[in-house]
């Protein structure tokens, strides 16, 4: 009697599911005791994987707490690729749509921060524009158009999201306070390292990828937030070498 590739992948995830009938080692002999140990240790690779790709939110939770989830995760959501890179990917969705979680709402934001970074660590390398690319004069940086590195991630959120991975991974960081933040994440020298953005800031950069150049993102992010500071935004991604290319639009004579 064999064993379908489904019916094996199923019992593989699901510790209560019985052993595949039918189920033979290589000495043609009941696998049953064998597969139970090959099961233990999938089971507590991938849930050590969504300790280390989750570390904050194991934290707020526990380790008790986190292990249990990832059991359930790992059931509804089992590995589609064998890079453990991308296991997690939806489980910030995951986690909006737990009911015994709705009283911890920042949760999936947290979660989405943190799959960010990751992210971040793993996007393709890319070269930083000159030091000297944005040293024009104002009339010129307000025509320029900029690319960003794949490295370069926005997360926009309800909560305090960097102020609760701050408190969460950092000694003596100030305790969250109530309100939304944006945060955006570099990758200087392959290190991935979130920064509170400014009011106005993920709203300048969203209309920079839409194709806007530097002036026309500046005057719909100030209608937006009428206090908007383009300098803090702009030397955060310069700082972490965020900006890959400036092209200067040429006025027409």
């Amino acid at each position: 009697m064999s064993v379908s590739q489904t019916e094996f992948h199923a019992a593989l995830l699901d510790a209560k599911a019985p052993v595949p009938k039918g189920l033979m080692d290589a000495y043609d002999q009941s696998a049953g005791r064998r597969f139970s140990v090959y099961r233990n240790n999938v089971a507590v690779s991938l849930t050590e994987a969504m300790h280390q790709a989750f570390p904050v939110i194991t934290k707020l939770l526990g380790t008790q707490n986190m292990d249990g989830l990832s059991g359930i995760f790992l059931r509804q959501h089992p590995p589609t690729s064998p890079l453990m890179m991308f296991y997690g990917e939806v489980f910030p969705d995951f986690l909006a749509n737990m009911p015994q979680l709705s009283h911890l709402a920042y949760l999936p934001d947290v979660a989405r921060l943190e799959l960010a970074l990751r992210r971040s660590y793993h996007a393709a390398d890319s070269q930083p524009a000159p030091a000297d690319a944005l040293a024009v004069s104002p009339e010129e940086i307000m025509r320029a158009r900029l690319e960003f590195a794949p490295s370069m991630q926005v997360i926009r959120s309800d909560w305090p999201i960097h102020a609760i991975w701050r408190f969460n991974t950092e000694a003596d960081a100030p305790k969250p306070s109530t309100g939304a933040e944006d945060v955006l994440i570099t990758r200087p020298e392959y290190d991935p390292a979130p920064h509170l953005l400014p009011q106005g800031g993920a709203d300048w950069i969203a209309y920079i990828q839409s194709g806007d150049t530097i002036g026309e993102a500046f005057e719909k992010a100030a209608a937006d937030t009428l206090d908007f500071d383009l300098g803090p935004t702009l030397a955060l991604l310069l700082q972490g070498g965020a900006i890959t290319s400036v092209t200067i639009e040429r006025l027409e004579s």
